[in-house]
Order: structure tokens, then C-alpha cells, then sequence
């Protein structure tokens, strides 16, 4: 048995709460993490997990293992890339998850650059807008617009999406240009639902001085893809309310037309988080610098300046 091995697998199973789920996300057989986990019992002498049909439980000797063999780990690997032989550049698979269009519009473009500086580094990026286990599905970060709900995570907070509301020519060809976000409520007029993760349907609010409304009305579509409600809108479906750097290249096009300029919205958070118990690596630390300072250039928050490309 390599005890290293043993103990990652005895971690992972741990946060999946599945010998199934950890073998998943290790890529390795369900068989092959059994018998370490096991093995790690014969040599410690202690039972750590309690398995029954639907779940694994750990027990009290292997929650103390857990807590004591985190740091243990952490320390391991952050010896492997800072001793003076070992590769200067961080190195290694890094697994993230952010929004679709986030994906496809900023990061994958500016990725030959992040790439260029940090070749040893292999990107495992999940592009969805669904709210994914970070733990459980053994994610290293992810990127979320919206304040983080989960108080388990450490949040950096790294934009602000600048938010506007967007309609199609077409669209405004047969339903007429509202003035004020109230029409939207019209028999006439319909919106496109953005659905917020368990929550429903995101919440948008307009504000001119002290008048607030808040933006509803009928829709024939809700969407929880964010690539796909910006189709939904482009289609002339409805009116739609998107971040800055979504509308940007349609409203130049002459595809999508900004409508109540005069009222405003508040910005909408961005936020890199990572667990707890996760150890910032050095490729962990990097992409995190690097997706911060992009985001200054296209979502800076509040007060910041945003940084020029060269």
C-alpha cells in the first residue's frame, strides 16, 4: 500500500461521501479506492468510515484522521513545488467551474496568455451555470456571479458586472419601446427568465433617485444557461437584462438596443471561491492572481480603475 495514495483517497472519499463518487473524481476504479481505504484501517487499526448500502459515514477516529492528515497533505505538496530542484512554475491539473458565457466570451479567449506564462498547468474547466458541489465534485474553485450563499467556502470577490437592460429590434418592432421598466408588466410585453440556481428566477431591481421597480412580467421562456438566454433574447423572445460584457459586441452590431438608460441597477458581484480545507496551491494561487487581474480589465470593481491591456 503507498500510504500517500491511501490517505488522498481516504480525503476524497470523505468529502464525496461516496466510495463511487471519489472514484469518480480520482479516475480510478470504485475497487481500487475500497481496498486503500481499507488497507489505511488494517494499518492504523481503527475503523474510520462506516459504510451502509446508500451512504458512508466517517466516525469519530476517522474525522479526527481527517482534520490531522489535511495539513499533512497540504504541507507535502507545497514541498513538491517550492524545494530549490523542483520546476520553478506551478504545475499540474486544475479544475475549475464558471458561467458559459464567462467561458466562452473572457476566459477562453485570454487563455493563450495564461497558458503562454503557465504550460505545465492543465485547465479541467466546467462551462455551466448550474451551481456545482465544489467539494463533492472535487472542484478547485469556481467562479460565480451573485453573493456566495455557502458559508463553507472562502469567497475572494474579484468583479462587479455592470448590468443592463436589452431587447431585439424585432422584438421591439411588435411589442413597442417601453419608457419605463413598469410597461414591462404590459399584456403586450415579455421578459425572458434568467433561473437562479435553486433559487429561481434571478431578482433585478431598477432604480431612478429614489424610485425603485422591480423589473417582472410574463415570459414564454425560462432558461438557466446564460449562452442560451442571450440566444433567447438575440431571438427576439423577450426583454432581458445582461452584464456589460454580454450586451457590448451586440449592442455595436446593432443586435440587441439598451432600453431605461436613465435608470439604473445595482452591479452583480463576481466571486472566485475555493474550500476551505483546500489547499491554495501554487497553480491554484496563480489562476486565481491571473482571473482577478482579467476581471479588472473587464468587470473592475467598484472605485477600481480598470487596468489597460498592452
Amino acid at each position: 500500500m503507498d500510504k500517500l495514495d491511501a490517505m488522498r483517497v481516504f480525503v476524497r472519499v470523505v468529502e464525496t461521501g461516496s466510495f463511487t463518487r471519489a472514484a469518480q473524481t480520482l479516475h480510478m476504479s470504485r475497487t481500487s479506492v475500497t481496498q486503500l481505504v481499507q488497507q489505511l484501517e488494517a494499518r492504523l487499526r481503527l475503523k474510520l468510515l462506516n459504510r451502509t448500502t446508500r451512504k458512508v459515514n466517517v466516525t469519530a477516529d476517522g474525522a479526527a484522521y481527517y482534520t490531522r492528515i489535511l495539513p499533512v497533505l497540504a504541507t507535502l505538496d507545497e514541498i513538491e513545488t517550492t524545494l530549490p530542484g523542483a520546476a520553478a512554475l506551478p504545475r499540474g491539473q486544475l479544475r475549475i467551474d464558471v458561467p458559459s458565457p464567462l467561458a466562452s466570451m473572457l476566459l477562453v479567449p485570454a487563455l493563450p496568455q495564461f497558458s503562454a506564462r503557465y504550460p505545465d498547468i492543465q485547465l479541467d474547466m466546467g462551462a455551466s451555470d448550474r451551481m456545482v458541489d465544489v467539494i463533492g465534485d472535487n472542484v478547485d474553485c469556481v467562479i460565480r456571479g451573485g453573493e456566495i450563499r455557502d458559508q463553507s467556502l472562502v469567497a475572494r470577490k474579484i468583479g462587479e458586472l455592470q448590468l443592463a437592460v436589452y431587447a431585439a429590434p424585432d422584438y421591439l418592432a411588435r411589442a413597442g419601446t417601453p419608457s419605463h421598466p413598469q410597461q414591462l408588466r404590459d399584456a403586450q410585453h415579455r421578459i425572458v427568465h434568467f433561473r437562479w440556481g435553486r433559487d429561481g428566477v434571478f431578482p433585478a431591481v431598477m432604480q431612478q433617485g429614489g424610485t425603485r421597480v422591480a423589473l417582472e412580467g410574463q415570459h414564454i421562456l425560462s432558461i438557466d444557461d446564460g449562452n442560451a438566454y442571450l440566444a433567447a433574447g438575440l431571438a427576439g423572445l423577450g426583454v432581458l437584462w445582461l452584464p456589460d460584457y454580454m450586451a457590448r459586441p451586440h449592442v455595436a452590431s446593432g443586435a440587441l438596443l439598451p432600453l431605461f438608460q436613465a435608470w439604473r441597477m445595482a452591479p452583480m458581484p463576481l466571486y472566485l471561491a475555493y474550500p476551505p480545507s483546500r489547499h491554495v496551491s501554487k497553480k491554484l494561487r496563480v489562476f486565481i492572481d491571473w482571473a482577478a487581474a482579467l476581471m479588472e480589465e473587464h468587470a473592475p470593481l467598484q472605485g477600481h480603475a480598470p487596468r489597460q491591456s498592452a
